[in-house]
């Protein structure tokens, strides 16, 4: 069984390295710091296991696993970490998933023997843990001939949707297909993003201004994109007032 070690304290990782190998049968094809390393070294060795500390800097545990899991083959995630009682409500119909630090052999040993990948559903119960989480998702996921990219959502200048596919228009001139509704990443990134027109939600902190053209229709210019979205009727004053408060 091929596993991935991910953990952002180096004794923690080579504490549970030691112990996996004492159970035999055992390779680990990496060791990552945080979850961005984590999906770029699951992308290259493809482990059966992933386990991953869930409080981590940058991208976090679970942050970590939504993008694991649109692998091809997913593996399965196991989480490691000190903050238990939450944890254990979240898990308490589930078999595998979840270990509490300091792990001991014999719940590794069970985790090794029952894993699993961690679906969808219970990684949202476990997003509405408090405590569990660091929030709003720092990186979305785009899947290209290469896997998954990730993109920064702080690189991200516009989200236009476009029948069923939304695309993302970064600051250096990038762009990528995201297979989520624009319905979604509004509620997600609320005020961090505006919706400007029924198709279109532009970065808050990117806007440089309106500009009018003939016909008096407005749009939104943003820093570093030539792309200028157009504000709709309905969104107009909003947008206005957002305008004047930045």
């Amino acid at each position: 069984m091929n596993i991935l070690i991910v953990d952002d304290e180096p004794l923690a990782r080579e504490r549970l390295s030691r112990m996996i190998m004492m159970k035999g049968g055992m390779r680990i094809v990496g060791q990552a710091c945080d979850g961005q390393e984590a999906i770029r070294l699951a992308q290259t060795h493809q482990p059966d296991v992933v386990f991953m500390d869930v409080r981590m800097p940058g991208m976090d545990g679970l942050a970590a696993a939504h993008h694991l899991a649109e692998l091809d083959p997913p593996p399965a995630v196991v989480f490691c970490t000190a903050y238990g009682d939450y944890a254990v409500e979240a898990f308490s119909s589930q078999a595998t998933g979840y270990l509490l630090k300091p792990v001991k052999q014999a719940d590794l040993e069970q985790a090794l023997n029952q894993s699993r990948r961690v679906n969808k559903a219970q990684l949202t119960e476990l997003q509405g843990h408090p405590g569990m989480a660091s929030g709003k998702r720092s990186h979305i996921a785009a899947k290209s001939r290469r896997g998954v990219d990730l993109i920064p959502v702080a690189e991200v200048r516009l989200f236009q949707a476009d029948q069923k596919y939304v695309t993302a228009y970064c600051g250096d001139g990038s762009e990528a297909l995201l297979d989520e509704t624009l319905k979604d990443l509004e509620l997600e990134f609320e005020g961090r993003f505006v919706r400007v027109h029924r198709n279109a939600l532009v970065s808050v902190g990117h806007i440089e201004g309106l500009v009018k053209d003939s016909e008096g229709q407005n749009f939104i210019r943003l820093n570093s994109l030539d792309i200028t979205p157009q504000v709709s009727r309905r969104h107009a004053t909003i947008v206005r007032k957002l305008i004047e408060q930045l």
